[in-house]
């Protein structure tokens, strides 16, 4: 389990903690190489084939793999240390680009060759960006989170405002051959900083859950999770229509503006230099609008800059268009990330970041590959300006399915494990647990509806088959019944509630009648096929009680 991040102190800015500082430097240098290796495989696909579809499929390849790969990548980032899930991921990415280095200087690259290079890059950024991003709320106070998301999102973003004009003179310089090599060497520095930072402390006593059972208590956990939910669709829809313009970029400044490398670098640059100053607005932005009024307010510049970017002949039109399309992207994304980011417990956030990433960028890798195919049968405008009248969509989207900004106490909720009469393993059986109320006639409306949020808490941390019952017999008495698979899985269930679900559970007993609710827990009996002297001891009937 991941440590928990440090307490909140006076400082709010994230550079006030050393590690972040190098952390984010060693970011930046390595999204430099990244956005370079893209102009160089971007620019190297128009030659090997012009086509859009296949230029767009640059983009799409590096993308898709986070929808692939995000929900793994995130369970993998919550079970183990983050830091060493960074290094085998940037380890990874360093030799899947020196072979795309031999593969570019042996002069043996294809469409589909680059495009499998890429795919491979992309890999590498898809394992390492939840882990990345779920560190930060390790190494810095709560109060400074949403500010060093917002950092965090600016270092690509620094990157793709100079690393374009940088990478678009390496092209032209030394070819694409140079911008892949230049990458390769970019990843050391992360290296070099995360080797020399001890592992993170583990915590707990519990086995890590089964790869495929912690997927699905993060997918159970974010479609139990309404604050998280909605921001699925809304990135989706976002990341959907801006890749139009990154993924019809290279076309647009080769066909449409009669460019070379350089103009088409320009063109990221101020691309880019809109989604640095959207990074120093996030924060203020925020604090004085709130998320959804900040996600439509990107919605409404991305829709202006892309739709001059369709009808544009000028370059500097053109460029200026761009600002806004990347002042829309950064504030719609980060603000998303951050929504995410403060409704998740550290227990599960790594994996709400993947299904979030999952969203937002396999919508973007579908909207590449989509913007492409109508640019080539309908033309380059005439995609663009459907990409615009999507971002105008989702600002209708917000009318139904706005943003939340609330915020909740998600420090883990104080559960001591009981002491059982009958001893069983960790991996014993189901467990059955019931736990009985005693409602007045005049409290039952009250109490239905605290036990419907009560329903949706124990089923996203975990519980299955969970029914509210009522005695015939005696009218006053309620059962709350639910189950869970093993021993284990009831520790974590009840490990899981953070300190803001306290005040349901609080509620509740206010209701109550008697001191505290009967708790009864039972372990599942086979009843038949045994020897008669045989006892079965791992599915012995037990039934405890808690006073």
């Amino acid at each position: 389990m991941a440590q928990q991040p440090p307490p909140a102190t006076k400082v709010s800015s994230p550079f006030a903690t050393p590690f972040f500082t190098a952390l984010w430097l060693t970011t930046l240098v390595s999204s430099f190489g990244t956005t370079i290796q893209g102009v160089g495989a971007a620019w190297l696909m128009t030659d090997l084939s012009g086509s859009p579809a296949m230029v767009s499929l640059v983009q799409t390849s590096m993308v898709s793999p986070i929808m692939l790969f995000s929900l793994l990548a995130g369970a993998l980032a919550d079970g183990f240390d983050r830091r060493l899930v960074m290094i085998l991921s940037h380890i990874s990415m360093l030799i899947a680009s020196v072979g795309l280095v031999l593969f570019a200087w042996a002069g043996l690259l294809t469409p589909t060759i680059l495009l499998a290079f890429t795919f491979a890059i992309g890999c590498g950024l898809a394992f390492n960006a939840p882990a990345s991003q779920a560190i930060v709320g390790e190494i810095v106070p709560r109060p400074a989170l949403p500010a060093a998301v917002a950092y965090n999102s600016m270092t690509f973003n620094i990157a793709r405002s100079l690393g374009p004009a940088i990478g678009g003179a390496v092209v032209g310089a030394a070819g694409a051959v140079g911008a892949f090599v230049l990458n390769a060497f970019t990843y050391l520095p992360m290296l070099a900083v995360l080797s020399r930072r001890p592992p993170t402390e583990q915590r707990g006593t519990l086995p890590r859950e089964r790869m495929w059972h912690a997927m699905a208590a993060g997918v159970n956990y974010t479609r139990m999770s309404p604050d998280i939910l909605r921001v699925m669709p809304r990135a989706a829809l976002f990341g959907f229509a801006i890749a139009a313009v990154s993924g019809l970029l290279p076309i647009v400044a080769k066909d449409k503006l009669d460019g070379g490398p350089l103009v088409f670098g320009l063109l990221l640059a101020t691309y880019g230099a809109g989604s640095v100053a959207a990074g120093f607005l996030v924060r203020p932005a925020l604090t004085r609008l709130g998320s959804e009024k900040v996600v439509a307010l990107a919605s409404i510049c991305a829709a202006a800059g892309t739709a001059i970017v369709a009808i544009s002949p000028w370059i500097a039109l053109t460029a200026l268009a761009l600002i806004f399309v990347g002042v829309g992207w950064v504030l719609a994304l980060s603000t998303c990330n951050t929504v995410v980011q403060l409704a998740a417990p550290r227990w599960v956030v790594a994996r709400a970041l993947s299904l979030y990433q999952m969203a937002a960028f396999g919508a973007m890798a579908a909207g590449a590959a989509s913007f492409g195919v109508l640019g080539s049968s309908i033309g380059i405008e005439t995609a663009l300006l459907i990409a615009a009248s999507i971002h105008v969509l989702s600002i209708v989207l917000g009318q139904f399915l706005p943003l939340i900004d609330e915020e909740r106490d998600l420090a883990p909720n104080n559960w001591q494990e009981p002491d059982l009469a009958l001893p069983i393993e960790g991996r014993s059986g189901p467990i059955v647990i019931s736990v009985t109320y005693d409602i007045d006639e005049a409290d039952v409306p009250a109490f239905l509806a605290l036990m419907g949020e009560r329903r949706r808490v124990r089923k996203r941390d975990g519980a299955h088959g969970w029914t509210l019952l009522r005695d015939l017999g005696s009218p006053e008495r309620w059962i709350e019944r639910y189950d869970v698979a093993t021993w284990h899985d009831y520790i974590r269930h009840n490990q899981r509630p953070t300190a803001a679900d306290a005040a349901n559970w609080t509620a509740i007993l206010a209701l109550h009648r008697g001191d505290f609710p009967l708790i009864t827990r039972l372990i599942e009996r086979q009843t038949g096929g045994l020897p008669a002297s045989r006892e079965p001891s791992a599915r012995e009937l037990a039934s405890f009680s808690q006073p």
